[in-house]
């Protein structure tokens, strides 16, 4: 019938194909790995992972503290409570602290840098009067502020560093001055030495090696030649096996790596492999939240260096894993502010604070781990320590602010953040709100000549 109106052949269709069953439409661990892939490159990513990873680590850090230092506490005839109340109040200051970095704009952290730096050098020259200065396990690096409170000024001079060398290396890179080695290294390295000096005459060998992992940070991001990236890693070098040589301190944790069973004379390792005891009996799931037996007088410094031992003792490996996810979280949010930012200062500047959270939170780990020496450092925003919590918070909040400052993250953040006033959705039935709608109408009128 159809060919003899249309003179023409029916058509003849092909049958469908059943779709296979095996479609990525229908994979269940394709479509996760598609919306995880979608939700890592959303660009509010990297804010949300400095956010919240470091407040989970502080929160997580005040649990461990409450529970490692009770026993320490009771033994100095205090309060259980005491360091947990101190370190609450850091955390509550430097949240203040964090609040106010991420709010700033780039320009003001660039204005604060020469401030920061000059107090930071003003007092650590302070330290090293007698009457003022305090020593604390051998390390003369405190300040009293009477009563309990201390303050330890080398814990500033990383801020300093990171603020001042990133502004001076962007200014420097601004006026195409980095292809010359001498505005590469003047007056970046001879200012980090002047601070290296002043914290050594302390003895604080930690600190200075944080303070050095910051300085080679900020040269490999100014793109430093490779033969003067090797130079100055050669001075620092033989001038830490110096110090290392002439000190039997030093020399006893360095024969302490690797050690299992406490030994006999100066390198006796007690801590070193108490701290391993404290790992080894933890298990997966640990033995309990408050429940350690190393902290009970075995393990030194349980709420300050070796509070990872703890950690890994009370909550276990699963425990221990979610604080190196944490971690690797927040350095791997923190590169990727520094890789997708235009702004010379604020590369450097988030490459700097990346670089030192995640090299002393290494050094850290690897010294209970019995991988390397004690330094002496405490685990940032984890560790008991305001003097260490407090600068350390206020760089999470310069990565907050710089997270914040890409143009697809402020887009994302006005789009869920809706202001006072605005309306919720550009055609949304509820429309604009009445001192908006006059505002409106008032600004119309005066573009149209009307007064």
């Amino acid at each position: 019938m159809a060919a003899s109106r249309t003179s023409r052949p029916p058509v003849q269709r092909t049958p469908r194909r059943p779709a296979s069953p095996q479609s990525s439409h229908d994979n269940p661990v394709r479509r996760f790995y598609t919306r995880a892939r979608k939700a890592w490159d959303r660009p509010l990513t990297a804010y949300y992972l400095i956010l919240g990873g470091s407040l989970l680590i502080t929160v997580l850090g005040l649990v461990m503290v409450y529970s490692a230092s009770q026993i320490t506490a009771l033994q100095l005839s205090l309060p259980g409570s005491y360091f947990f109340r101190k370190q609450f109040l850091a955390a509550v200051i430097g949240g203040g602290l964090l609040f106010a970095a991420s709010r700033m704009p780039v320009k003001l952290h660039r204005a604060l840098a020469y401030p920061i730096l000059a107090g930071a050098v003003f007092l650590m020259a302070l330290v090293q009067i007698p009457g003022i200065g305090m020593a604390v396990n051998g390390n003369r690096n405190w300040i009293s502020l009477g009563g309990s409170f201390q303050i330890q000024p080398s814990e500033f001079g990383k801020l300093a560093l990171v603020l001042w060398g990133a502004d001076l290396i962007a200014r420097k890179q601004d006026k195409k001055l980095l292809t010359q080695w001498k505005h590469m290294l003047v007056p970046l390295v001879p200012v980090a030495f002047l601070l290296l000096g002043l914290i050594m005459l302390g003895g604080d060998m930690g600190t200075a090696i944080i303070l050095t992992a910051i300085l080679f940070g900020l040269l490999w991001l100014a793109g430093a030649p490779t033969r003067l990236f090797v130079g100055v890693l050669s001075i620092a070098a033989t001038i830490g096996v110096i110090l290392i040589k002439t000190s039997p301190n030093r020399m006893a944790r360095l024969a302490c790596v690797g050690a299992t069973e406490p030994r006999s004379g100066v390198a006796d390792c007690w801590q070193a492999v108490h701290g391993i005891y404290a790992l080894a009996s933890g298990g997966l799931f640990g033995s309990g939240l408050g429940a350690s037996v190393e902290k009970w007088g075995q393990l030194p410094e349980a709420h300050t260096d070796f509070i990872f031992a703890v950690t890994g003792e009370e909550l276990g490996l699963a425990g221990t894993l979610s604080v190196l996810a944490l971690f690797a979280a927040l350095g791997y949010a923190g590169i990727r502010v520094a890789g997708g930012t235009e702004d010379p200062f604020v590369r450097y500047a988030a490459g700097g604070v990346t670089t030192w959270i995640t090299a002393q939170a290494v050094i850290n780990i690897g010294a209970v781990l019995g991988l390397l020496p004690i330094a002496g450092v405490p685990l940032p925003l984890f560790s008991y320590g305001g003097s260490a919590l407090l600068p350390t918070m206020f760089a999470i909040g310069l990565l907050i602010a710089f997270a914040r400052e890409e143009p697809a993250a402020r887009a994302a953040l006005a789009m869920r953040q809706p202001r006072f006033g605005r309306k919720r959705s550009a055609g949304g039935p509820a429309g604009p709100r009445r001192w908006n709608t006059m505002r409106r109408r008032a600004t119309v009128a005066r573009s149209s000549g009307e007064r």
